[in-house]
């Protein structure tokens, strides 16, 4: 019993064989289902080689964006090591002053760059060596620990900055 039969589906004429008594019909019948076979097989095969290229395409950009997200988390991390910041022995050392409204350079600016806040009468400030620019305190120190340069200018600090015995010393 056929599969057909069973699920009561009249069987396709071109799938099912044929049993016709002449050989000239049987075997023009028989090319013409080789054909569609053909046919059949080359559009699945072209399915299949469309599906496999689709599949590398997708692997392809997938790997490609691993390694964008691999190569700039290197970067990163190599950027903090060139620039890990200041000692907090090397920040506490710096010099400071309290700041008032009359005194110091007036050409110099009168708020700190990194808070953004005006410089009030009594506030404590950190002056930076070989650029003398002034911040907060508080404000500067945070930005030292994880930064070796001034956040204005750039001026890196470990390079210039004296060792920590010198201060010290001539202190």
């Amino acid at each position: 019993m056929s599969l057909f039969s069973t699920l009561d589906i009249p069987p396709s004429p071109a799938i099912s064989p044929t049993t016709s008594s002449s050989s000239s019909s049987s075997s023009s019948s028989s090319s013409s289902c080789q054909h569609q076979e053909e046919s059949i097989n080359f559009d699945f095969n072209v399915m299949v080689f469309v599906g496999a290229m689709l599949c590398a395409l997708i692997c392809a950009l997938g790997l490609n964006s691993m390694l964008q997200c691999v190569l700039s988390c290197t970067a990163r991390s190599l950027a903090r090591r060139r620039d890990p910041g200041l000692k907090k022995k090397e920040v506490v050392a710096l010099p400071t002053s309290t700041y008032t409204v009359g005194g110091g350079d007036s050409s110099s600016a009168s708020g700190c760059a990194i808070c953004l806040a005006e410089f009030l009468e009594g506030d404590s400030i950190r002056l930076l060596p070989q650029c003398n620019h002034r911040f907060h305190v508080g404000c500067i120190d945070r930005w030292l620990l994880a930064h070796s340069s001034c956040p204005t200018c750039r001026h890196r600090l470990n390079k210039s900055m004296p060792s920590l015995d010198q201060i010290v010393s001539s202190a």
